[in-house]
């Protein structure tokens, strides 16, 4: 029985040291991502994740993040540049549609796309996050040595690696949010 579940599916989550070249495949992604999504594309396309955080270990896969405004109807050009579609009750997160874009051979993820409908919070917060992380060299050292700890206890399960950040992006978030509504010294 020949299973149909591509290579990169059980892929493992492991970090690698930074590599400048990631913010070059998040520009070319980018610019490519927003030719093909243009008749969808609202507020654009973003380059997310640890690999757009200069200095951080990070899987090697570039994360994009690109706003829509219909999540369904960009599936035909995304496949035919060679996107896969992770079907939504595969992928958990009804609210969004996932794409992975595999190396030539097939074995090893190279991009995720996470394509949100237009003025979904979840747009916002994580270019926050990003943010937080490019600005906050503490904050930053602080994530990788969390991923470190999660590679190496959920390397083989990249849903328990993801679900085990979810409280540190959380407290990182709200930490945001507290500065931003905080009063100015003088005030």
């Amino acid at each position: 029985m020949n299973d149909p579940t591509p290579a990169w599916a059980y892929e493992r989550a492991e970090l690698r040291p930074p590599d400048p070249r990631w913010a070059v495949r998040g520009r070319a992604e980018r610019e490519r991502l927003t030719g093909i999504l243009a008749p969808w594309l609202v507020d654009g396309v973003e380059h997310v994740g640890s690999t757009a955080v200069p200095g951080l270990a990070a899987k090697p896969i570039v994360d994009l993040m690109a706003s829509v405004t219909d999540l369904d109807t960009a599936m035909g050009p995304l496949t035919a540049d060679g996107w896969h579609h992770v079907p939504p009750e595969l992928d958990r997160r009804p609210w969004r549609r996932f794409y992975v874009k595999p190396d030539t051979a097939g074995l090893r993820r190279e991009a995720h796309l996470h394509l949100l409908p237009a003025g979904h919070p979840r747009w916002h917060d994580q270019l926050a996050f990003r943010d937080a992380l490019r600005d906050d060299a503490a904050l930053a050292r602080r994530y990788e040595a969390l991923k470190r700890r999660l590679s190496d206890r959920h390397g083989d399960d990249r849903e328990a690696y993801t679900e085990a950040k979810a409280e540190f992006v959380a407290n990182a978030l709200a930490a945001i949010v507290t500065r931003r509504e905080a009063p100015a010294r003088g005030d």
